[in-house]
């Protein structure tokens, strides 16, 4: 499971959180129309994957447990470390994590208006999501969270018809339990007194031992495939299993299950005054919580330190804070024409996101792992932010690139054609209107 930030695969999840994935043609339900996208949520998803990249290259490059600055502790590489602490960790995540649950609203709204049925249509997209994401797991890295998000999600339908203050209060409610757990954790790092089974949990989730570490780092950079898949399918339990990273996420989800309910993305003009108050917002809380968390792990990155665990709580408030800072300052650029222009590209990599999630994994274990370049463990901090701009600048073309043929990206393909259980056309019609740069209008 994603731990957060520091482990938290951020993985991006990409098409997982398409708000516009369904659709109906008569009374049968399909995927939805391009004229019907948000054109906003896919430019937000787009930047996400960026975000999301800059985390997982840490992710990708060393074992988990193992921090940079053991292997690097030069002053650059000290400062990229935390840069990407402060403006990165945990922001793209929550974000992608909103977007999923405001993925929830709008397919729902748009399946019920249509007068089709959207509970068993969404659990068999949750479905495929979870075969998806469990390949992924298996056969390729295991910073996988589309399979969280799957499973996570059939928890979400509970609250789909519920009032937008209990979605609200049980935000709340998922969202206290991290706080609780690094609270206790803190108090044991200042006491060292605390039960055994609370000590166990804090064990649990925070560290991997120095022999598990070792042996990953010896399997990545030297061993075969098959032992890469064998370490892998036995981490697989262990990660299905429940801890407080899931309950952060459904916190997330439900914000963005409430935004969705009160239609924002669907009239973005009649809500600026929210969207600024938002950007206001979130701002001051995100540049004072993640100051914190980036500065806390420096004097102590113990997961039992004092400091390690009061930057990491305030990470639950600042991450989401700053990811909204970000996604309400998107938005309001997207009301100026020129900036719709410049940040359409965005929208293809967000309109194919989940191929975009899966190519950066197939890329970068490519550049990493033995059966690649063998670079696990050789490339500090610095070099693997450059080497996540590089990638990012060609998935931008690569995207629209893409989408000018067809209707979806590769994967996004499979996952409609096995959720309907039929054959989606693939190829864009010459009778449709072509993929353009400039952003198409709000539907």
């Amino acid at each position: 499971m994603m731990t957060t930030a520091s482990t938290t695969r951020e993985s991006g999840k990409s098409e997982t959180m398409s708000a516009s994935s369904q659709t109906v043609a008569s009374p049968i339900i399909g995927p939805v129309r391009r004229q019907e996208r948000i054109e906003a949520m896919d430019v937000l998803r787009g930047v996400a994957i960026l975000g999301i990249l800059f985390v997982n290259m840490g992710l990708f490059s060393l074992p988990e447990g193992l921090p940079a600055r053991e292997l690097w502790p030069n002053v650059v590489d000290r400062i990229v470390e935390r840069l990407i602490l402060f403006f990165a960790q945990e922001k793209f995540k929550a974000l992608f994590s909103f977007l999923f649950g405001l993925s929830l609203a709008v397919q729902m709204m748009r399946t019920e208006a249509r007068g089709a049925r959207f509970l068993p249509l969404y659990a068999r997209r949750l479905f495929v999501l979870l075969l998806i994401g469990v390949a992924h797991f298996v056969l390729l890295w295991d910073g996988d969270i589309l399979h969280d998000y799957a499973l996570l999600g059939f928890i979400l339908l509970l609250f789909r018809r519920r009032s937008l203050k209990t979605l609200l209060v049980w935000a709340s409610i998922f969202l206290s339990i991290p706080v609780l757990f690094h609270g206790l954790a803190t108090y044991y790092s200042t006491t060292r007194q605390v039960s055994p089974q609370l000590m166990n949990w804090i064990s649990y989730e925070n560290a991997e031992d120095q022999a598990t570490i070792e042996e990953t780092r010896r399997i990545y950079s030297r061993g075969t495939y098959a032992e890469m898949i064998t370490l892998r399918a036995s981490e697989l339990p262990r990660d299905l299993t429940p801890d407080t990273e899931d309950a952060y996420l459904i916190a997330i989800f439900l914000l963005g299950l409430y935004v969705g309910r009160r239609r924002i993305f669907h009239d973005i003009s009649a809500h600026l005054p929210f969207i600024r108050g938002v950007q206001r917002w979130g701002l001051m809380i995100g540049v004072a919580g993640n100051a914190a968390f980036a500065v806390g792990g420096s004097f102590d990155p113990s997961p039992t330190s004092v400091m390690q665990n009061v930057g990491r709580t305030c990470l639950l408030f600042a991450g989401p804070a700053m990811g909204f800072f970000y996604a309400s300052t998107i938005i309001l650029l997207m009301q100026s024409e020129a900036w719709r222009r410049r940040l359409a590209p965005l929208a293809a990599v967000g309109r194919m996101a989940l191929s975009n999630y899966l190519l950066q994994s197939l890329i970068c274990t490519m550049i990493f792992y033995s059966y690649g370049l063998a670079l696990f463990c050789k490339v500090r901090p610095s070099l693997g932010l450059l080497l996540a701009m590089i990638i990012f600048l060609i998935q931008i073309p690569l995207s629209v690139w893409w989408l000018r043929r067809f209707q979806f990206g590769p994967i996004e393909w499979l996952w409609r054609s096995l959720t309907y259980w039929q054959c989606q056309p693939m190829r864009v019609s010459t009778r449709q209107p072509q993929v353009h740069l400039t952003p198409q209008t709000q539907p």
